[in-house]
């Protein structure tokens, strides 16, 4: 994958296809690789050019283990934009990627022509703040989860109940999940820092840009209504739910996820 200085630090990206550009900004520790599964072949069909990245805090782009913000990230995707041609560009971010993508629509609105949230939100509560708090703390302490342990509790944090319900897809989910292990490095630690923040949606307000929010009717991690809220907070925005999907529901129900986001881009 090529690479680039871009926002004082080097970013590793992919380009697939011809056409308008799309951008996909991927979730908390994640690479941008995972959008090649399903979200970049559909969107490359659909006759456009898609470029996926590493966010900083996830090798082989820079790590910056000593911490960065979301207003860092937003730099990053709005400098890999203006690398590949300059906007606006069609973004879709999920989770922390979706939190990015709408502070950019904010920031620097003539970068973005439409923007897709998926799982996103737009404050922080009581069950998130201490998740997260409890997460790091875990990590900082050294702790390694056995790693069964660890799969399962990933499946039923991030999996739809109608996924884990066939035994064959359960067990090939849990494999994923054991094989990838519970140990982060330093970059992702920085990343599940940003948990942190203020409540923005009432900032939200001044957002120009056409949005997309979707939700995942089984989302435990970031619940449908969060994204909802994000939906009321930006004017004209558009709500989609996606049903029998849980926070990794671009995966589990890709074909339905792909046909909103494309529709819309489309508007």
């Amino acid at each position: 994958m090529p690479s680039a200085e871009l926002n004082g630090i080097t970013v590793n990206y992919q380009v697939t296809g011809e056409g308008d550009l799309v951008v996909l900004v991927m979730g908390t520790g994640s690479p941008g690789s995972v959008w090649t599964a399903h979200q970049v072949p559909a969107f490359v069909a659909a006759g456009y050019r898609v470029a996926t990245f590493d966010n900083r805090g996830i090798p082989p782009t820079d790590e910056c283990a000593d911490g960065f913000t979301v207003d860092d990230m937003v730099g990053d995707t709005a400098a890999l934009i203006e690398h590949l041609g300059g906007g606006p560009a069609r973004v879709a971010g999920t989770s922390l990627g979706a939190r990015i993508t709408q502070e950019l629509a904010l920031a620097r609105p003539d970068l973005v022509s439409h923007a897709a949230l998926l799982a996103t939100y737009g404050r922080p509560d009581p069950l998130r703040t201490a998740l997260s708090l409890g997460e790091r703390e875990l990590h900082d302490s050294g702790v390694k989860l056995p790693s069964k342990y660890h799969a399962a509790i990933t499946a039923l944090r991030y999996l739809s109940p109608t996924t884990l319900a066939d035994p064959r897809t359960a067990r090939d989910w849990l494999d994923l999940f054991e094989y990838g292990g519970s140990t982060v490095g330093a970059g992702v630690r920085a990343q599940m820092a940003l948990n942190d923040f203020t409540d923005r949606l009432t900032d939200y307000h001044r957002i120009t840009t056409p949005c997309l929010a979707i939700g995942f009717t089984d989302d435990r991690t970031l619940p449908p209504h969060l994204a909802r809220e994000v939906a009321d907070a930006i004017p004209n925005a558009k709500y989609a739910e996606v049903p029998n999907a849980g926070h990794l529901g671009y995966m589990e129900q890709p074909d339905k996820v792909n046909a909103l986001v494309l529709d819309f881009f489309k508007s």
